[in-house]
């Protein structure tokens, strides 16, 4: 059996029977399973030895080579499996999503990925839109808080009543033209006379039982007390001197005007809010216009009124106009307070409705435009302030009362005060009770 002896030496060197029994890729193979996928070297055999020369016969045989088998090579014998070659056996990774290359070809085909975990999602997504919601919301408090011009020291105002429950603001509209150019003034009508004087003055008490906005005619008749100098720090001492309301804040400012109103009312006065021509106008129209409804037409050639009646929305020239206007009627002060104070309710409505505050393009220009006009006291925050519009949007909505100060006649030009309805109504707000009493 020269040929068979011949053949069986073809094996590569060191290798026995036991290795022959091994089961094993390529032609023959026994194996029912393969060990891995992997890429096989390729066996490379030299000639066989010439007959009669069984074995070795003494002569090394050609030592076989061994290359990385490719795809498509053959040894011109079969070979091996191309697809073993490339170790790409059982549906490799890279054909059909089989066993990944290098993996265990026994833990059948690869599992999909674990599944999102949304619950976490969630939960980190809450955590930054809150995070987000803060910062801003923070951010947003310091800038406002920045911008109030906190001019008015209630605390140099002297022999002041007992504060009673509820709050008190003194809210005062102005006739300072500061910030209009010549040509604004113009078409505002607002004149170009020095300094400032009030044109509006309101009381709103803010409490648990409704809240009440009192106007107070500029023609009051009240009596100028002993108070202190704003600017000098002086006494001066009361004479029992009897004025107009506006002529208190025209020789004295706020601190003067604050005092007349307590010594004349017996109310304590917490806050102090004023706002001039130009910041008013601003509001309104940073709020895209007010709406109001109009009882009847009327003109007025001094502040440049010209308005039908019904409903209508104004902007800040036709709103200032509106609550300026005092000579196109016969009790030209009692009217213009009224209209005063439906405005100004009205106004509050509109920048506090959500449309407004949600909106950053409506509220930000809103702030800003109302914040750099008020001139407030000292101790005024934000929270204050708001306090004041939620209160004055109640009263527009039907959940507080509006009023004049009850004025039983006048003297002189000066209207009087019905002294005993006043001391009811003031007796009424120190205890913060519901009003009873009529302007």
């Amino acid at each position: 059996m020269p040929g068979t002896l011949g053949r069986m030496n073809d094996w590569p060197q060191g290798w026995s029977d036991d290795n022959r029994g091994t089961p094993r890729y390529g032609r023959g193979s026994a194996g029912a399973q393969p060990e891995g996928a992997r890429v096989m070297r390729q066996v490379r055999r030299g000639p066989a030895a010439p007959p009669g020369q069984g074995g070795y016969g003494g002569q090394v045989p050609p030592q076989p080579s061994y290359v990385d088998g490719g795809e498509g090579q053959d040894d011109g014998r079969g070979g091996y499996d191309s697809g073993y070659n490339t170790g790409q056996v059982y549906g490799s990774g890279r054909r059909g999503g089989g066993v990944p290359d290098g993996g265990d070809p026994g833990a059948g085909p690869a599992q999909p990925g674990p599944r999102p975990d949304w619950r976490r999602r969630i939960k980190w997504t809450a955590i930054t839109v809150a995070g987000v919601l803060v910062v801003t919301t923070v951010g947003t408090y310091f800038w406002a808080d920045s911008k109030l011009r906190r001019e008015v020291d209630l605390s140099t105002v002297v022999d002041r009543p007992a504060a009673g429950e509820g709050t008190n603001y003194l809210i005062v509209g102005s006739d300072s033209r500061e910030g209009l150019t010549k040509e604004d003034k113009q078409k505002l009508h607002t004149g170009s006379a020095e300094g400032k004087r009030t044109d509006s003055m309101m009381i709103l008490h803010v409490g648990d039982n409704g809240d009440t906005l009192i106007s107070l005619p500029r023609d009051s008749d009240v009596e100028i007390p002993t108070y202190k100098g704003s600017e000098s720090g002086k006494t001066f001492k009361g004479t029992g001197r009897h004025v107009k309301l506006n002529a208190a804040y025209a020789e004295d400012g706020p601190t003067l005007l604050v005092r007349t109103v307590e010594f004349n009312t017996g109310l304590h006065i917490d806050h102090y809010v004023e706002i001039g021509f130009a910041g008013f106008a601003n509001i309104v129209d940073a709020v895209g216009g007010v709406e109001i409804t109009i009882d009847k037409a009327f003109k007025d050639k001094y502040s440049g009124a010209d308005f039908q009646a019904g409903k209508q929305t104004l902007n800040g020239e036709q709103a200032l106009a509106f609550v300026r206007t005092r000579h196109a009627f016969a009790a030209s002060d009692l009217e213009r307070t009224k209209n005063q104070q439906k405005f100004l309710a009205a106004l509050a409505h509109q920048v506090a409705t959500p449309s407004t505050v949600l909106n950053p393009f409506a509220f930000y220009p809103t702030v800003g435009a109302g914040l750099d006009s008020l001139i407030v006291d000292k101790d005024m925050s934000l929270w204050d302030l708001a306090s004041m519009f939620f209160a004055m949007k109640g009263v527009n909505s039907g959940d507080g009362t509006s009023m004049n100060m009850p004025i039983s006649g006048s003297s002189g030009g000066n209207l009087l005060w019905d002294k005993a309805k006043v001391e009811q109504l003031v007796d009424e707000l120190k205890n913060d009770q519901k009003v009873t009493v009529k302007g």
